[in-house]
Formats: C-alpha cells, sequence, structure tokens
C-alpha cells in the first residue's frame, strides 16, 4: 500500500455487500479512498492511513504501519461503548459522532453490517431508514 487511496479489494467488496443492502445507498470516490452515502450524507469512510503523514487520523488511530481505517456514525451510547472499548475502535479526528475503526484481517464482517446499519438509519430520510429495520 503506497497511499491513502489504497484499500485492498477484499475491504471494499465486503463493504460493497453490506452497502448493497441499504436503500439508496451510493458508492464514490472520496477526497481519499472511498465512502457510501444515502443522499448527501456520508455513513461510511473507507481509506488506508500511513503513520507520521497523515494528521490527526494516525494520531488518533496511533499508527505504526499503515492500516485500513474506516470512520462511520453512531448513537451517542453505542459512539460511548465503541471508542472507551478500545481496539480496533477510536474516537475519530472529526465530529462528536464519529467513530474510527481499525479494518485487520481478524475484522469480524457481521458486526461491521450491523455497525454501518446503524449509522445508515442515523443519516437516512425516516422513510429510509425504516426500510432497514425490516431487511
Amino acid at each position: 500500500m503506497t497511499d491513502r487511496a489504497d484499500v485492498p479489494a477484499e475491504v471494499l467488496g465486503e463493504l460493497r455487500e453490506i452497502c448493497a443492502g441499504l436503500p439508496e445507498s451510493r458508492e464514490e470516490a472520496a477526497w481519499v479512498g472511498t465512502r457510501w452515502r444515502v443522499r448527501d450524507r456520508t455513513f461510511v469512510h473507507v481509506f488506508t492511513a500511513h503513520p507520521g503523514q497523515d494528521g490527526a487520523y494516525s494520531r488518533a488511530a496511533e499508527l505504526t504501519e499503515p492500516t485500513v481505517i474506516m470512520t462511520f456514525r453512531a448513537q451517542p451510547e453505542e459512539f460511548d461503548a465503541l471508542v472507551d472499548g478500545g481496539e480496533p475502535f477510536f474516537r475519530a479526528a472529526w465530529g462528536h459522532d464519529v467513530v474510527g475503526m481499525r479494518v485487520g484481517p481478524d475484522v469480524d464482517w457481521a458486526e461491521v453490517g450491523e455497525l454501518l446499519a446503524e449509522s445508515y438509519r442515523k443519516l437516512a430520510p425516516a422513510k429510509l431508514a425504516k426500510l432497514v429495520g425490516n431487511l
């Protein structure tokens, strides 16, 4: 991996599968990496961060090697539980409700699916958010 835009194909594949089940979700290139949006709101963003050159994310995640980072939104009680629980979660560099997650080889994609569904529900219009509960 040579820059922040590099995200392993396996990670993108898993995220594409998860996000395909979320109504009106769309994938697009972000300023770095890839993000998924519902309408004009980003509910998940993934990129590769490198220690020492990515500013706030590298510091927040305490990186020592290139690492795939995913950010998503969480409700206040879930946010606190995730970031207080530590690895692989951390308080993202911005936003009061944005969780950062180091995506390692042992990631639990079922858990990621639940977290991203909640992030989607938090940002989607109510009509779309209700559909996710029925999926």
